[in-house]
């Protein structure tokens, strides 16, 4: 079902694997798909695979932190297409970017602030920056939002991720309530842990490394955790963001939408 046929879409970040399985949902669904990274072969990488399975993708390099990049490359989208239909910012961040995990009353200020900026803040110009465009092309388009669960967990030494979560959620909230009235769709969705990529699988290996707990027996443990006997796909959450942002999905206008196959430990 193509339930995104000729729609406009634009992803940034598109580097991580989150972001490139929004991008193959999206394609897989009809859209014509802007991609952009500040690693441009890693966004021309992905182009090259959607246009190889018949999709339409273009590739560019873009900052998500840089107004200017971010404004000119969709100024660029508009231009060739006269309306902005779909924006995904799937920016995320590593503990070792952010200078690990120190104790809150080790974290330096800077520590704390890092992820706030980077992962909010990228959120931030890029919503922002789509919803002019949407308003001046009458575009009624959907912005999508990328948080994580952290925002409603209870983990030690992850202040500044966490803030920065809760702070990417309560912005969707705002900003669908601002762009609302000129039927400018923000919705926000928080994957659970995917095992298959790269970052969680890190992590566990780092963490048992760091206490000496066998792979195995950490594993398990983050799995008792599930209410179901099934593992989240990176698939599965490029499905559900191609729902979100399709005429159906509307319904979870300025909703926190969870994919995680249900979590004891996720209010």
């Amino acid at each position: 079902m193509k339930n995104l046929k000729d729609k406009v879409a634009v992803v940034f970040a598109a580097s991580g694997e989150i972001a490139g399985a929004v991008v193959r949902s999206f394609s897989r669904h009809g859209a014509k798909v802007y991609v952009s990274a500040r690693n441009p072969d890693a966004a021309n990488q992905l182009a090259r695979e959607i246009q190889s399975g018949d999709g339409w993708a273009e590739a560019a390099k873009v900052d998500a932190l840089n107004e200017t990049e971010i404004n000119d490359f969709l100024g660029k989208v508009v231009a060739d297409n006269q309306r902005l239909d779909v924006v995904f910012n799937g920016i995320g961040a590593g503990y070792d970017e952010m200078g690990g995990r120190p104790a809150t009353t080790e974290a330096t200020f800077q520590q704390f602030m890092a992820p706030v900026e980077k992962i909010c803040g990228s959120q931030f110009l890029t919503s922002r920056a789509a919803a002019k465009y949407m308003m001046q092309t009458r575009s009624e388009g959907t912005i999508l939002l990328l948080t994580a669960a952290l925002s409603r967990s209870k983990l030690s030494n992850v202040a500044g991720i966490t803030a920065a979560s809760a702070a990417i959620e309560g912005l969707t909230r705002v900003m669908a309530a601002e762009w609302g009235k000129s039927g400018i769709k923000v919705t926000c969705i928080c994957p659970g842990a995917i095992m298959e990529t790269k970052r969680i699988s890190g992590w566990i290996e780092a963490t048992a490394r760091q206490y000496g707990m066998p792979l195995e027996q950490l594993i398990a443990q983050y799995k008792s955790l599930d209410i179901l006997k099934t593992n989240l796909t990176l698939k599965q959450v490029g499905e559900t963001a191609a729902f979100l942002v399709s005429e159906t999905g509307v319904a979870f206008n300025s909703h926190i939408v969870d994919v995680d196959c249900g979590k004891l430990n996720i209010l």
